[in-house]
């Protein structure tokens, strides 16, 4: 048989089935367009939206879309929101958080031009600070649990800040990661103080001799670099800059945004780790709106679970702020904790729900698979959060939680099939049953089906 006789031409072939994509897009988006989707675009705040461009990368922090998860969304029968703040600069809610802290510092004086900014961070701040500190010609050294994930850590140096890996300890502990990095701004305030005493001896370097670890785990001597500027403490936990930071730009951008899209807002859930997200937008949205019921979700071996719930924040065989050993046991970094933080204080919340590793796994793969997105172990546990308050409130709400990070930053740990196999983490659930979800969303996945003949 000649060719063309029998056999459609390619341009035919690739006409019809051109057709074929147009005619199933057409029906996708008729389904969605009558399934009450409220946010299938993104919300932007009208305000931000007219802007023609930024000027440098302190101006591209924030204003992140507000997306409708629509596999949630379907599922429980609430539109639930995240607000992608892994699309910040820095890849990470925390790059609101460095801004206000460094700003704040250098209008303050407690920093200076050159200076160097110290924080102990499980990862994300301190990525956020190494980000944004050369933006303000300043320099960054970071003290990090050396069980976080070793890719945050080779970031870091990446991004050209110190970094030194410590053992992990209670924060009652002189060693804790954090207590480091406090005397890390001391010694460099100390250095910039005999320097200024020195004066004639400009080319002289003074160095301290400090213990750390490698990037790659290893414990090995470093030495502080020449902080002849002074240095400063970040403090994210207890430093207020951190709470007004979200108060002041993720709770506002939350309320404009839900209100440009015409659905309102009924409720907003997070974990906490410093606790500066869940009360900076906590405290303003109920300020707005006293009717918006806020939330925690709490990951496995933090006492905040319980200190909201029942007002203690641990059982009665412990004494609180006095527990000596490592209290965490979760694959979850960024969050939990055992002692109330300044800005925790700040919350304004209405109720917590305890999460699982295994529910934040299973939401990280659920997500991947059905959303395509690709997010975080905090991320994982908000969304977790998100369908607890759904199931709570009932069909009908609009729920909006924050997508901190995505998963690149966990891709050793959280994200890695071994590593969870070695933890009796692989997931298994081939939808929300995890949650005790079943299910509406395959149901209408069923419809698809029936609409295109399958």
């Amino acid at each position: 048989m000649a060719a063309g006789a029998g056999a459609l031409p390619t341009a035919a072939i690739v006409a019809a089935v051109s057709v074929s994509t147009v005619v199933f897009s057409y029906y996708l988006c008729s389904y969605w367009s009558t399934s009450g989707a409220r946010y299938s675009t993104p919300c932007v705040s009208k305000k931000k939206k007219k802007q023609r461009g930024r000027s440098g990368l302190v101006d591209a922090i924030g204003n992140t879309p507000l997306i409708r998860i629509n596999s949630l969304s379907d599922a429980t029968g609430c539109e639930i929101l995240g607000k992608c703040e892994f699309l910040n600069p820095g890849g990470s809610v925390k790059d609101r958080v460095a801004v206000k802290i460094i700003e704040e510092a250098l209008e303050s004086g407690k920093l200076t031009l050159g200076g160097v900014v110290t924080e102990g961070s499980a990862g994300s701040t301190a990525i956020s600070l190494a980000t944004v500190a050369p933006a303000f010609g300043c320099k960054c050294h970071v003290v990090i649990p050396d069980d976080a994930a070793i890719e945050k850590s080779q970031i870091l140096e990446a991004l050209g800040a110190t970094v030194e890996r410590v053992r992990p300890v209670s924060i009652t502990h002189r060693d804790h990661y954090v207590n480091i990095a406090r005397r890390r701004a001391v010694e460099a305030n100390e250095l910039a103080a005999k320097l200024r005493k020195l004066a004639k001896i400009e080319d002289e370097v003074l160095l301290n001799r400090i213990e750390g670890y490698g990037s790659d785990g290893q414990k090995q001597d470093s030495v502080l670099p020449y902080y002849g500027n002074g240095g400063f403490f970040a403090d994210q936990f207890e430093n207020l800059a951190n709470f007004r930071a979200h108060y002041e730009g993720t709770g506002p951008e939350i309320w404009e945004q839900t209100a440009a899209c015409g659905g309102g807002l009924d409720a907003f859930v997070a974990a906490a780790g410093t606790g500066g997200t869940l009360a900076g937008v906590s405290r303003f949205l109920q300020e707005k709106n006293p009717n918006i019921k806020c939330f925690l979700i709490d990951p496995p071996g933090s006492g905040l679970y319980n200190k909201v719930t029942r007002g203690v924040m641990y059982t009665k065989e412990e004494a609180e702020g006095k527990r000596l050993k490592n209290p965490f046991d979760t694959i979850t970094e960024g969050i939990g904790i055992n002692r109330l933080t300044q800005n925790f204080l700040m919350a304004k919340l209405d109720g917590a729900f305890r999460g699982t590793d295994e529910e934040a796994v299973e939401m990280s793969r659920f997500l991947l698979k059905n959303d395509g997105l690709f997010i975080g172990s905090s991320s994982a546990m908000n969304c977790v959060g998100a369908v607890r308050v759904a199931q709570s409130l009932g069909p009908g709400h609009t729920i909006v939680t924050i997508l901190c990070d995505s998963g690149m930053r966990h891709l050793s740990k959280f994200c890695n099939a071994q590593y969870l196999s070695e933890h009796g983490l692989t997931p298994t659930s081939a939808g929300l049953e995890f949650l005790g979800i079943t299910w509406a969303f395959w149901q209408r996945l069923e419809a698809w089906s029936n609409i295109f003949g399958h």
